[in-house]
């Protein structure tokens, strides 16, 4: 099996005023003024040679060329190589960014959730298609959530939801969170797990599951249908979960 690059993704708070650059080191990310996965055809395995590397103390930045376009992609710090070629999926979008230790504004990045030396890549968590939610430990790392984080317009807690959940059982509801644990593409789609400093267990968080491509430590706000005591099998049960969830802009 070739050699996969799992990352994780931690990023990024956004200012106000699109005509000021974006702290790209910062623990946070808004749903303001971002492109969603969809719209970069997250499903679609993107193919550069890696033209240019620039590393901070957390992340690592790929100028990539695809095809003769050129594009910056982020990752978290990892050991990648100019020269070699790599393939990723979708992305989220962020224009006018500022990298602090190396004091550049990109004009655009791309976060990604995963790069790989294989085509067949699994979301940028490996080749796990097929396995349970929880099986790979590289896919499992997580991140912590600092404060609260207010739900997004028409939205809820998910406090207000784990309390209320049979009054939203089957219900399409929209919650606003980080993504503190993240599986890509097991059974054909992604599994976050989102908190939003609601909760009193800061331990608990909800499960969603999308199609689309939302990096480890991503705050975003999520659309989805809720369902009670699902069974995947294999001992994996939730007893709520969203699924079918949609990135809200």
């Amino acid at each position: 099996m070739k050699r996969y690059i799992f990352i994780s993704i931690a990023i990024f708070g956004l200012m106000s005023c699109d005509s000021k650059p974006k702290v790209i080191e910062a623990v946070d990310i808004s749903t303001e003024n971002e492109t969603p996965a969809a719209e970069e055809a997250s499903i679609q395995t993107h193919k550069g040679v890696a033209q240019e590397i620039l590393h901070t103390s957390k992340y690592t930045y790929l100028r990539m060329d695809e095809d003769g376009q050129e594009k910056w992609i982020a990752i978290p710090k990892s050991e990648v190589e100019v020269g070699k070629t790599y393939y990723y999926r979708g992305g989220l979008k962020k224009n006018n960014f500022k990298s602090v230790e190396h004091d550049r504004v990109f004009e655009t990045v791309y976060l990604v959730s995963g790069v790989s030396e294989s085509p067949t890549m699994s979301g940028g968590t490996g080749s796990m298609a097929g396995g349970s939610p929880h099986g790979n430990a590289a896919a499992t790392e997580s991140v912590e959530l600092e404060g609260k984080i207010a739900p997004p317009q028409g939205g809820i807690t998910i406090k207000e939801l784990f309390d209320n959940r049979k009054k939203y059982e089957g219900q399409t509801v929209r919650v606003k969170g980080k993504c503190v644990k993240l599986n890509n593409m097991i059974m054909n789609r992604n599994w976050i797990h989102l908190q939003d400093g609601s909760l009193e267990d800061k331990n608990a968080d909800l499960t969603i599951t999308t199609t689309e491509n939302v990096p480890l430590g991503a705050v975003v706000a999520l659309e989805g249908k809720i369902t009670l005591n699902k069974d995947f099998g294999a001992g994996y049960k939730y007893d709520i979960i969203m699924e079918e969830a949609r990135l809200l802009q």
